[in-house]
């Protein structure tokens, strides 16, 4: 069988101190690249009192500077247009444009060198073969291909290790399931609540069972519920199928993975990016296990627009043992929890939409879709659960509701409106969901 060329057990295996000089190496690197290149860089770190020679230690990674997206945004308005002055290269030696989703203003535009691009194919090679694909697979990708970058670089990642692409693009829901049985697709890849869906249309509409399908492997991503045990559950008893989780961003890249040994945690690629955990309030770091905080990550070899020191909001937390595939990556629980942005406090208690995810998704009956809606009534916050029941779950509505009702109460200390909607009404979603609606903040 062909062995995959761009998976290197040496990187993957290094001791944690030899990993470490060589991070600390590839961030002076990218420092001094991005210093030399890009106006904007130059300018935060000369304000900043920097120079890219006084990065001598991996403690000094913390005196370099933090960018959020408004950072990026601000260097994007000014040139060269569309860009801005991060690019680090010649406008013509950029070949890929994507941008962010825009969910939270104006989207962030990204420009990709042919080098940038390869390299985003690797760190997917290190997913893929991570979670079990190999030349055999036949990849079948129902994603909507356009300037969001989701799953293109998954699709070249497929073909850097031999994969078979199928790229569904085009079709329709219904469409999609029956090119998946007639070709025989062994792994799919989408977002959580699209596999879902996806599943529920095939028993629904065209009277299949999916689970009987050939697909044995499914690879999800732009949602937090494929590290949610909950969703993964469901998914992989609808599909018959291992799902592996994974964790990455237009900005960024691919950062994260889980491996065929499903320990509870995603391995964060050491060798390509540096990943620290900042305490929410104070913004000291956070070495420990078990303590949550915000992603603040660089990527070390992405060069037309690095990434160094990004504030990505997303909250994480060290996973306290090893791995038992042998990869001494560090590792993070259940993957992003969430994003420092969602958190909100409601009659005084700190929520995060995933713990409601957790909740409704363990419990038989209730369908795969909810809507939750924080609002103000009267000076008082109010709270709404909008569910579908199964026809199960309707048959045993009023136990189930208490149970439901309960068992919120108990894991996220607030009271809920429950409300059942008809099997079918609530919005359906292809890419990423917008379930948690916080009516309260200001448009």
């Amino acid at each position: 069988m062909i062995e995959n060329p761009y998976w290197n057990p040496f990187l993957e295996t290094l001791s944690p101190e030899l990993l470490q000089d060589l991070q600390l190496k590839k961030f002076r690197r990218i420092v001094a690249w991005a210093f030399e290149r890009s106006p904007y860089y130059r300018r935060i770190y000369r304000e900043a009192g920097l120079e890219p020679g006084d990065i001598r230690t991996y403690e000094d990674v913390r005196h370099v500077p933090k960018l959020d997206k408004s950072h990026l945004k601000v260097a994007q308005s000014e040139e060269p247009v569309p860009y801005g002055s991060r690019l680090c290269v010649p406008l013509e030696r950029v070949t890929e444009f994507h941008q962010t989703s825009g969910t939270t203003g104006v989207p962030v535009y990204q420009a990709d060198s042919w080098e940038d691009w390869e390299w985003w194919s690797e760190s997917w090679a290190y997913i893929l073969w991570a979670q079990g694909y190999r030349p055999r697979d036949r990849v079948f990708i129902p994603f909507g291909y356009n300037i969001f970058v989701a799953f293109w670089s998954a699709h070249y990642g497929c073909e850097k290790i031999g994969c078979e692409v199928v790229p569904g693009g085009v079709l329709d829901t219904a469409a999609r399931i029956l090119k998946v049985r007639e070709l025989g697709a062994t792994a799919m890849m989408g977002t959580p609540t699209y596999m879902l869906n996806m599943a529920d249309l095939a028993r629904s509409r065209l009277g299949m069972d999916p689970e009987k399908l050939t697909v044995n492997k499914i690879t999800c991503a732009g949602e937090p519920g494929a590290s949610i045990r909950s969703t993964k559950k469901r998914l992989e008893e609808a599909w018959g199928a291992k799902v592996y989780d994974h964790a990455g961003a237009t900005e960024i890249g691919a950062w994260c993975y889980e491996c065929v040994e499903q320990p509870g945690a995603l391995h964060v690629n050491d060798g390509l990016f540096l990943i620290e955990i900042e305490d929410l309030d104070t913004g000291e770091p956070i070495t420990e296990p078990g303590v949550k905080g915000k992603m603040i990550i660089t990527a070390f070899d992405r060069l037309a627009q690095p990434c160094i020191r990004f504030d990505s909001k997303d909250i994480i937390e060290w996973h306290p043992e090893p791995c038992s595939c042998g990869r001494t990556f560090r590792m993070i629980t259940d993957g992003v929890q969430g994003r420092a942005d969602d958190i909100t406090k409601v009659k005084g208690v700190l929520l995060s939409p995933s713990a409601i995810e957790e909740i409704v998704r363990s419990f038989e009956g209730i369908g795969n879709e909810y809507e939750v809606v924080v609002e103000r009534v009267e000076d008082i916050e109010k709270i709404t659960l909008k569910i579908e029941m199964t026809a199960e779950g309707e048959s045993n509505r009023e136990e189930l509701l208490n149970r439901l009702r309960d068992e919120l109460r108990l894991k996220t200390n607030l009271g809920y409106a429950l409300e059942v909607h008809p099997w079918g009404s609530l919005t359906r979603y292809e890419v990423k969901a917008r379930r948690f609606k916080d009516l309260r903040k200001p448009h």
